[in-house]
């Protein structure tokens, strides 16, 4: 009798029993799951990082060999700078290279009030505003032919609530126009990317920028007003553009902006160099 009446006992403890090494086992199986997808995941983000930065060198190296190109002694060797896509396989990776002249875009930094204001009306600025902030613009930079005194400048910002004033000095880049007197950022954004830091005073009427051409035409290539000496007349300045794709999906946009010309040192000048944004 006594058996008996602890048998069922006995059974709900091992079934208790076996119930708690099922659920550990499950749990362990759900950690084990867990921790395989983690590493899973890590190891395709380091496989993307290695194969960006592979089509990063691939692009950067596509750069390079633009500008061991137009640096040749022989003109007719170079590649013409036209804004034409070009293939080229570096490494493993498919690079597809642009030249661009920096001349197809607009300098504000040395560019004449008038065209600054054309800029602004073909982009759509009604003709007040693009006059008000084209001047505004030309005080920033110090190009604006007739100047104000600093006090009566600075006077429009302080009325505007701003505590600063324009520094006179070309731009260092092209977001401290977003600190001009009313300039906004809608309108910086559609003026953006028909602007440059590099090109000459004078935008080139053959360039692959129609509103560049739009603006031009609008002043009937008013002649820029220079901050500081021009470079030779045999000195250009490329825009050089790679977008690479190489294995594993992994791709890469750099960009560089490289000023060629026999007087340099070198024959060539890199102004800049980033990621093309």
């Amino acid at each position: 009798m006594s058996l008996v009446s602890h048998f069922p006992a006995k059974c709900r403890e091992s079934g208790f029993a076996l119930l708690i090494v099922l659920w550990v086992l499950v749990l362990i199986a759900f950690i084990v799951a867990h921790l395989a997808g983690a590493g899973r995941t890590e190891i395709r983000i380091a496989s993307n990082l290695v194969a960006n930065a592979r089509a990063q060198a691939a692009a950067d190296g596509a750069i390079f060999a633009a500008i061991f190109n137009q640096s040749d002694p022989s003109p007719g060797d170079r590649w013409p700078v036209d804004g034409r896509m070009r293939e080229l396989i570096v490494g493993n990776s498919r690079v597809i290279v642009r030249l661009e002249n920096e001349a197809w875009w607009i300098n504000p930094s040395s560019a004449s009030p008038a065209l600054l204001e054309a800029l602004l009306r073909v982009t759509g600025s009604d003709p007040q505003t693009a006059r008000r902030l084209a001047n505004a613009i030309s005080e920033w930079v110090g190009s604006v032919s007739v100047a104000r005194s600093q006090n009566q400048v600075f006077a429009d910002y302080r009325g505007a609530g701003l505590e600063y004033g324009p520094p006179g000095a070309p731009l260092e880049t092209l977001d401290e126009l977003g600190r001009v007197i009313g300039m906004t950022p809608d309108v910086l954004a559609v003026i953006r990317p028909h602007l440059t830091l590099f090109g000459p005073p004078q935008s080139s009427t053959a360039g692959a920028d129609p509103i560049v051409a739009a603006a031009l035409a609008q002043v009937g290539q008013a002649v820029a007003v220079p901050l500081a000496a021009e470079p030779p007349p045999d000195v250009d300045t490329t825009r050089i553009t790679a977008n690479a794709l190489g294995l594993g999906n992994g791709h890469s946009t750099r960009r560089a902006v490289v000023r060629f010309g026999a007087a340099l040192p070198r024959g060539y000048e890199v102004l800049a160099w980033d990621d093309g944004s």
